[in-house]
C-alpha cells in the first residue's frame, strides 16, 4: 500500500517508521511500501511541450537516442538484478529461525506457501530481499524442511547403491543396540566402547564407499538454492494475527 502525505509524518524519521513497522510485526506493509517507491522513483515524469514542427531527421534522431536510452535502462535494470541475487550469498537464512518455527502446524502447501501469481516479485533491492528470505524462512521452514526430505529421496531413488548404504548403516547400528541388549554390554564398558567405535568405523567406509555424501550434499544444495528463491520472490503476506493492547501485533504462524 502506498502511504499518501500526511504533516504529522513530518515529525517521524523515515529510519524509525521502517523500525517500527518491523518491530510490531507489520512486515507485509514494509515489503509493499519498498515496491511502491521503487516504482515511484522509476516512474518517468513528463512535462507539457508546444507543438513544433519538427523534419524528418529530428524524428529519426529522437527515435534512436529513445531507442538507446530504452536499451541501457534495460541493461542496468538485468545488473541490478543481478546484483541483488548475488547480496543473497552472503546471507545466513537461518539468522533468525528457531525451534519454535518447527513446532507450529505446516501452512497450507497451495495457499500460503506456492499462492498465486500475484504472490511473487523480484526484489527491488538486496535490503528488501534480505527481508524477505529471513520472514519467509521463518514462516515457512517446515514446508522447506520437507523439501529437503523429497529432494534426499529423490536422490537416493536415483542412486540405489547410497540407498543400500543406508540402509545397511540404519541395520548396522540396530544389531549393535540388539547386541548390546542381549549381551548386556551395559555391565563392560570397555568392550561397549571398542564395538562403537568399530561400528563407527564401519558405518564411514560404508557411506563413502555407496556415496551417499554425494547424494546428502546434492539434496542439500537443491533444497537450498530453491529456498532461497522462493522465499525472496514470494511478497510477505499478513499471518494470523492480534492485536495486543499497546497496538502491536502478536504473530501466531500456524
Amino acid at each position: 500500500m502506498a502511504f499518501l502525505a500526511n504533516p504529522l509524518s513530518l515529525s517521524v524519521p523515515e529510519s524509525a517508521f521502517e523500525s517500527w513497522l518491523r518491530d510490531t510485526g507489520y512486515l507485509e506493509i514494509l515489503d509493499q511500501r519498498t515496491t511502491d517507491l521503487h516504482r515511484q522513483s522509476t516512474t518517468p515524469t513528463t512535462t507539457p511541450t508546444t507543438t513544433t514542427t519538427t523534419t524528418a531527421i529530428t524524428n529519426s534522431a529522437t527515435a534512436a537516442a529513445t531507442a538507446v536510452s530504452i536499451s541501457n535502462g534495460v541493461f542496468v535494470l538485468i545488473f541490478l538484478h543481478i546484483g541483488t541475487l548475488l547480496s543473497l550469498i552472503k546471507l545466513n537464512p537461518f539468522a533468525k529461525l528457531n525451534s519454535d518455527d518447527f513446532s507450529c502446524d505446516t501452512p497450507s502447501w497451495t495457499v500460503k506457501f506456492v499462492g498465486s501469481l500475484d504472490c511473487y516479485s523480484f526484489p527491488l533491492s538486496s535490503s528488501q530481499a534480505k527481508l524477505r528470505v529471513h520472514e519467509n524462512v521463518k514462516r515457512y521452514a517446515r514446508n522447506y524442511a520437507s523439501l529437503f526430505v523429497l529432494f534426499f529421496a529423490c536422490s537416493l531413488y536415483q542412486k540405489l547403491l547410497a540407498l543400500v548404504g543406508l540402509i545397511s548403516c540404519l541395520a548396522l547400528w540396530d544389531l549393535l543396540k540388539l547386541c548390546g541388549d542381549r549381551w548386556g554390554l551395559e555391565q563392560r564398558p570397555v568392550f561397549k566402547q571398542s564395538l562403537i567405535r568399530i561400528a563407527q568405523c564401519a558405518t564411514a567406509v560404508i557411506l563413502l564407499c555407496t556415496n551417499v555424501p554425494v547424494a546428502l550434499f546434492s539434496a542439500i544444495a537443491v533444497s537450498y538454492a530453491v529456498m532461497i528463491l522462493h522465499a525472496s520472490f514470494r511478497k510477505l503476506t499478513p499471518s494470523k494475527q492480534s492485536t495486543s493492547k499497546d497496538g502491536n501485533r502478536r504473530i501466531d504462524r500456524s
